[in-house]
């Protein structure tokens, strides 16, 4: 502003002259309150504004000191579009170029048309559209911001979700493998105890099968834990997960432990998905597992693979103690719990309730073809 006062736009027919005049203390006084107020200009940039414009109005209706105040108001004006709206950006910049623009047109000592009236007018559109283009930038840059915190908040947010659907399957498969194969150790090794002296033979039957429901656990919790240790990509495992295929000779591990179990099948040659197949034979394998625990020594068990439609049930029956007989107390097991879980994951249902008469029911009905997104090997 005070460079400008020493100019003289229409100082010799040549163009403007610098020097030839000079402001004197009034108009020095105007820019220094018009530089002044621009300090609180962030704070209050609205009342900068308005202090600003009132200047400049002065000094344009007293045309005899020449001082620059019109860049004041576009500092102020250029702050208040960067920290407004747009619709009041525009409201205000056009009332301040109006006022300003007309104050000169009227009360300077040039013609209205004059191109000092047309540069006010100029300036003070140049301010509004700087802030506004400010103002967009900023806006701007914060969503991509809060775009790119929230991506971050929603990937940490999925990684936690994953590993603990990672855990409780962890979790379910070593309840399953422990809760079968302890199971079967613990009736094995009190038949022994009771036919130690009597029937040694059968006793060393007995420890035989405790021997191998002990080394077939072992090498089950070893892949597991081997899985959970590697840092890197898991291996391929040595072999398939078990799946109704081996059927047979899960049923026959509960035979050798003294319960008679049937089987019957109607699932066709079609295979079925990779976890709807092991679901299926650890609903069968933890079935099986609580009638040994829970039905009694005298308890028999039937089992049934029925492939209906785009469904497969499974049943698992049992002639335990009748339904009117004392409920066991609650030990805290998660085998039920499991169960639901994993047909719930699979998008199936899980009934389990006594029979009438005596005995349990479980029956759990999963889907023979995978979910539409799903591949086979899900």
């Amino acid at each position: 502003m005070v460079a400008g006062s020493f100019t003289d736009p229409h100082g010799s027919p040549n163009g403007p002259t610098f020097g030839d005049r000079a402001p004197d203390a009034y108009s020095v006084l105007l820019m220094g309150a018009g530089a002044a107020a621009l300090v609180r200009r962030r704070r209050n940039p609205f009342v900068v504004l308005a202090l600003t414009v009132a200047l400049t109005l002065v000094e344009l209706v007293d045309d005899s000191r020449p001082a620059p105040l019109t860049m004041s108001v576009v500092v102020a004006l250029c702050t208040v579009a960067a920290r407004t709206d747009r619709p009041t950006t525009w409201r205000v910049g056009l009332a301040t170029m109006t006022v300003l623009t007309a104050t000169a047109m009227v009360f300077g000592p040039t013609p209205w048309y004059a191109q000092e009236n047309l540069g006010i007018f100029a300036w003070t559109g140049m301010a509004a559209a700087a802030g506004d283009a400010v103002r967009s930038r900023r806006a701007f840059v914060d969503a991509i911001r809060e775009r790119a915190e929230r991506a971050e908040r929603t990937r940490e947010e999925e990684a936690r979700r994953r590993v603990a659907e990672e855990r409780l399957r962890i979790a379910r498969d070593l309840h399953d493998v422990v809760a079968h194969h302890i199971a079967l150790v613990n009736v094995q090794a009190g038949v022994a105890a009771h036919l130690m002296e009597k029937r040694p033979d059968q006793a060393k039957e007995a420890l035989a099968h405790v021997r191998e429901a002990g080394r077939s656990a072992l090498d089950e919790l070893r892949a597991t834990v081997g899985l959970l240790r590697q840092s890197d990509d898991p291996e391929a495992p040595t072999e398939p997960a078990p799946g109704l295929a081996v059927l047979d000779g899960l049923l026959d591990s509960f035979r050798k432990a003294g319960l008679p179990v049937a089987l019957a099948r109607a699932d066709g040659d079609k295979p079925l998905p990779a976890a709807v197949d092991l679901a299926a034979y650890r609903i069968v394998q933890e079935a099986l597992t609580n009638v040994r625990k829970h039905a009694g020594p005298d308890a028999e068990a039937e089992v049934s693979v029925v492939r209906v439609g785009r469904t497969v049930e499974i049943t698992v029956l049992d002639n335990g103690p009748p339904a009117t007989a004392p409920a066991p107390a609650p030990t805290g097991g998660h085998g039920l719990l499991g169960m639901r879980e994993r047909v719930g994951a699979l998008g199936g249902t899980l009934t389990a309730a006594p029979r009438y008469g005596g005995g349990f029911r479980v029956q759990a009905i999963l889907p023979a073809a995978p979910r539409t997104g799903e591949g086979e090997d899900t």
